[in-house]
């Protein structure tokens, strides 16, 4: 089965291991299409650096009444149970998550077919997946990938109907999961990647070749 048959739940956290996550945001899609998107803004666990207000623009006061990011496990348990989880250079995301629930629910492998695993990943990661493909870029930020493949007029639509007003930007949770699933959705109609597995897709979300070798080696696609 082609990877594009399969939904795919896209994530960005705001924050850090310091402050905990401030803000989530996850677009699922399939294939070509965003079929849903969900996100909050959740209450810090510790301080707040000045650099990072500056970046993702949360006030501390402003969310001190809003629910911890831990209440959420429900979620995203529910996610990972539907598809792979995905982002832009997900070890940052990863690592969050990992820090509040170091494992999901028991959940589909989706690099063996039949089996189970308790972890969040492995991840689909386009800040891997991009770079490899098209071996030229000079960039692989989110927003320089979005601009050079023509995608920001697109983004800004989706953002203007699935995020929050004062959350229309880049380093806003919600805003930077569309862009990423923009870049994800966006390979369905390169037709090197668009006929391929999804462990093939997940194999070459890492950079570590053993590692690479080992996820297709389980998965026999």
């Amino acid at each position: 089965m082609a990877w594009t048959a399969q939904l795919i739940h896209f994530v960005d956290f705001e924050g850090s291991l310091a402050s905990g996550i401030l803000e989530y945001g996850v677009v699922t899609l399939r294939g070509t299409q965003v079929l849903g998107s969900h996100t909050r803004l959740c209450r810090p666990t510790g301080r707040v650096r000045l650099a990072d207000r500056e970046l993702h623009g949360i006030d501390p006061d402003s969310v001190a009444d809003c629910a911890l990011f831990h209440d959420d496990f429900a979620l995203f348990a529910n996610w990972r149970a539907t598809g792979p989880l995905a982002a832009h250079f997900a070890n940052a995301e990863n690592t969050l998550i990992k820090s509040v629930w170091p494992y999901p629910r028991s959940s589909p492998d989706f690099i063996r077919a039949g089996e189970m695993t308790t972890d969040w990943g492995p991840w689909l990661d386009t800040g891997r997946l991009y770079p490899q493909i098209y071996p030229g870029l000079t960039s692989s930020k989110l927003g320089d990938l979005v601009a050079a493949f023509g995608l920001q007029g697109e983004l800004d639509a989706l953002a203007a109907t699935h995020c929050p007003p004062d959350r229309r930007r880049y380093h806003a949770a919600l805003y930077d999961a569309l862009a990423g699933a923009l870049l994800l959705a966006r390979l369905a109609s390169e037709p090197s990647v668009a006929g391929q597995s999804l462990p093939w897709l997940i194999g070459m979300s890492t950079l570590d070749g053993d590692k690479r070798d080992s996820l297709w080696q389980g998965s026999l696609f």
